[in-house]
């Protein structure tokens, strides 16, 4: 169904004598929804982990619809059919900054960096990138038009995004020298979504609050839109309940808004990644956006993975050479858990019913899982690592392609097609002269 009309939600709510803080409860609802032909919703995930794979244990040997997942993709095997996975994609941007450096700041811009002060590897040194980055082009395409425009056009999560800002830090950008930082912390998130600035030793529900006023909605609507009420709420209502699972002992002090206890615990980090993902399931069942992003620590990411029984940082293992069987053991082990995350995603959008459209929300999302390097102790941006789940840009999936080093420009071309957005160009013009890749058949 089209967006919900801004005018028609708020004369229903003054109608019935309801405040503002209810209305992110009822943009979902079709019937308040303004006239025109229904248009399947579309939705864009890009999922963001470091360091490269370890190639033998992650690219499928075959090609085409029969193929086998190797070790670190296994967990996607119920999702196999709606999965596709691309090899030989490469970043051939070049310019100033070293592969890190140029591996996340040009991942979604396709542009090169702009010349910088901040120093890295044995690279000329580097500053922000000089492009916007595909999910901010697809949501300003979106935002552009009243049948797709939502509430906050794009949302970006993070996992452990370090505190400081520069070009290792951030994939995101509005624009030429313009990152966007993630948010990282899920209450700080939680309360972004739904406008409740409290701390985590004060989090009060917010359906609570607004019980009343929601029993009111509740029996002024269809049938249809009730059950996508229930639905919301009922996401919200265990959101809430994880957070507060989650909130910490009182140390005796006041929390700052932001408690970076639980966003640099690094053990902390399977239990944050899971309320970020169902934060974004919220967030697409209420039409609240789009577009997200889900960055998992940053390039040259260093966690300590002491849940799969790997106390050594994830960017120090990488650096290991191919001899080291033992590393190459846990490094396959890390990328799987990245994959069991998506996987999770998959199956959260999966069970969740379109709301006022047909099938699952996954069935109207890509998810694209992406790396800044193809493989870590190389640096190469070679073969960087892209594979995508669900059925939201009508891409043929259930699929391993092999490309010939292709510039992975094009790729981000075929995602700006698959909205409708025919541009010619993305990034670096040199990379996109063959167009987008052939993905949908």
């Amino acid at each position: 169904m089209s967006l919900i009309h801004t005018n028609t939600r708020r004369e229903f709510l003054r109608g019935l004598g309801l405040g503002a803080a209810v209305l992110p409860f009822v943009t979902g609802l079709p019937s308040l929804a303004s006239p025109g032909a229904p248009r399947r919703k579309q939705r864009l995930v890009i999922m963001f982990s470091p360091d490269g794979v370890v190639p033998p244990t992650f690219w499928p040997t075959e090609e085409g619809e029969t193929f086998t997942f190797k070790e670190s993709l296994s967990p996607l095997e119920p999702f196999k059919k709606q999965t596709l996975v691309l090899h030989g994609v490469c970043d051939r941007v070049r310019g100033d900054g070293d592969s890190h450096m140029r591996g996340i700041g040009c991942l979604l811009t396709g542009a090169e960096l702009f010349p910088g002060n901040v120093q890295g590897g044995s690279d000329t040194p580097a500053g922000w990138s000089s492009g916007i980055s595909i999910d901010q082009e697809v949501k300003n395409f979106l935002q552009k038009d009243p049948a797709t425009r939502t509430r906050f056009g794009s949302l970006e999560f993070g996992v452990m995004v370090p505190d400081r800002a520069d070009t290792w830090t951030r994939m995101s950008y509005v624009g030429p020298n313009k990152p966007i930082a993630p948010i990282d912390n899920p209450y700080q998130m939680f309360n972004k979504l739904y406008g409740r600035a409290k701390d985590q030793q004060n989090l009060k529900s917010v359906l609570d609050d607004l019980k009343e006023d929601l029993a009111k909605v509740r029996s002024s609507v269809a049938p249809a839109d009730r059950r996508i009420l229930d639905e919301h709420t009922s996401l919200v209502r265990q959101m809430e309940a994880d957070l507060k699972a989650n909130v910490t002992k009182d140390p005796g002090h006041a929390f700052p808004e932001i408690e970076p206890g639980v966003r640099e615990d690094n053990d902390n980090m399977p239990k944050i990644s899971k309320l970020q993902m169902d934060m974004m399931v919220s967030s697409f069942a209420a039409d609240f956006t789009r577009v997200a992003t889900l960055q998992y620590t940053n390039s040259v990411g260093q966690p300590r993975m002491k849940w799969l029984g790997i106390n050594e940082g994830q960017h120090d293992l990488s650096h290991e050479p191919d001899t080291n069987k033992d590393a190459q053991d846990k490094l396959t082990r890390i990328n799987k858990w990245y994959c069991g995350e998506l996987a999770y995603l998959a199956k959260r959008l999966a069970e969740t019913p379109e709301p006022g459209g047909v099938g699952s929300l996954l069935d109207n999302t890509l998810i694209v899982w992406t790396n800044e390097l193809g493989k870590g102790n190389s640096h190469t941006l070679d073969n960087i690592p892209f594979v995508m789940v669900g059925g939201g840009l009508d891409f043929k999936m259930g699929r391993s392609l092999k490309f010939q080093r292709v510039p992975h420009n094009r790729l981000l071309l075929s995602m700006a097609h698959g909205f409708g957005h025919r541009i010619e160009r993305f990034g670096n013009a040199d990379f996109c002269g063959q167009g987008p890749l052939p993905l949908t058949g």
